[in-house]
């Protein structure tokens, strides 16, 4: 399967065999995107681009098939899960479909609306079913079908990041807090023995991180975007004034993962992940790791997408500096049914 991942800075591909019981990486590509968001398109001309700029990227990246799973942006999507009692499949379908209009923000008739039985609690008291409940805009989802189908691919599925996130970055044994910091927004996930449990997007990600930067030390956006990426958090270089600018931003992004965590506990009777991975662009910045542990009190860690996928090393190595890019894109393509 093919996952494509349109971000608001970079888009990415990757093409997946199956192997076995797993999966072997077949291709990879990624290119750097400096136009409108695609849910901002309205113009035909500027969907006629992002539909070359994919087109080449497929080519480019050297992907055989033309069949493309999608990922919607994690701020277009609602996401909630909803407890039913103990009801047959076919039963839950049709609660969903009552349930759906008080827990979406829109009409249900604009809106494309999905669901996954996240739990069957036949011991619990009284019994019960735990379902996520996931809609988006039909009007986003066309977008994003017509920029892949005007590039010649075939949109076979669409899905939300964090869903694929999951996919590549949960383990099966664990309950895990999962961000990933994107372009325009950090998105928050707790999984439960893989699969996904809570969500959340803040409006807070590597943007906001580049701008602080930016003012703080009175340089333009493209320095202050290779500060935060040569300097970080480091305390010693150019005199922490880096760090200065940006602890302040982490420390807004740290309070609202403890805000998702608590919510979860005491909302949804979650118990407290174990541990967190982090992802995206800002994941790769010096002394993130450390800083947001100690924010968060918590071990945390950089997320390898490709740790369930076999590749050559060689391979590996290259896609290193910008393995955290590639977590939603590896989750699209292990998408199996």
């Amino acid at each position: 399967m093919v996952g494509l991942d349109i971000g608001s800075k970079t888009i990415k591909i990757v093409d997946l065999a199956k192997d076995g019981a797993g999966f072997s990486l077949s291709a990879t590509g990624i290119v750097g995107y400096t136009g409108n968001s695609i849910v901002k398109i309205e113009d035909e001309k500027e969907m006629t681009s992002l539909s070359q700029v994919i087109r080449k990227l497929h080519k480019e990246a050297g992907v055989s098939s033309h069949d493309v799973v999608l990922s919607i942006s994690e701020p277009q999507v609602f996401t909630r899960t909803i407890k039913f009692p103990l009801l047959m499949d076919s039963e839950i379908a049709s609660a969903v479909k009552w349930e759906a209009e008080q827990y979406i923000p829109i009409p249900v008739s604009e809106a494309v609306v999905q669901h996954t039985i996240i739990a069957r609690n036949e011991t619990s008291t009284p019994p019960g079913v735990v379902v996520l409940l996931v809609a988006a805009p039909r009007v986003i989802i066309e977008k994003y079908t017509k920029a892949v189908s005007l590039a010649g691919l075939n949109p076979v599925a669409i899905e939300t990041e964090l869903l694929a996130l999951s996919r590549a970055l949960s383990p099966l044994d664990k309950t895990v807090l999962l961000v990933d910091f994107g372009g325009t927004s950090t998105n928050i996930a707790i999984t439960k023995n893989g699969t996904l449990s809570f969500s959340r997007s803040i409006p807070t990600a590597g943007e906001a991180f580049s701008r602080s930067v930016s003012q703080g030390l009175g340089v333009t956006a493209p320095q202050a975007e290779e500060y935060k990426k040569t300097y970080g958090l480091e305390t010693t270089k150019l005199e922490g004034k880096v760090k200065g600018a940006l602890d302040p931003v982490l420390r807004l992004v740290a309070d609202e993962i403890k805000k998702a965590v608590n919510y979860y506990q005491t909302e949804e009777g979650g118990e407290v992940p174990s541990m967190v991975t982090i992802t995206g662009g800002t994941s790769s910045m010096p002394k993130i790791v450390p800083t947001l542990s100690e924010l968060l009190g918590m071990e945390v860690s950089v997320g390898n997408p490709f740790s369930k996928v076999k590749a050559d090393p060689e391979i590996l190595k290259k896609l290193a500096s910008y393995a955290p890019l590639y977590a939603v894109s590896v989750g699209l393509a292990m998408r199996e049914e």
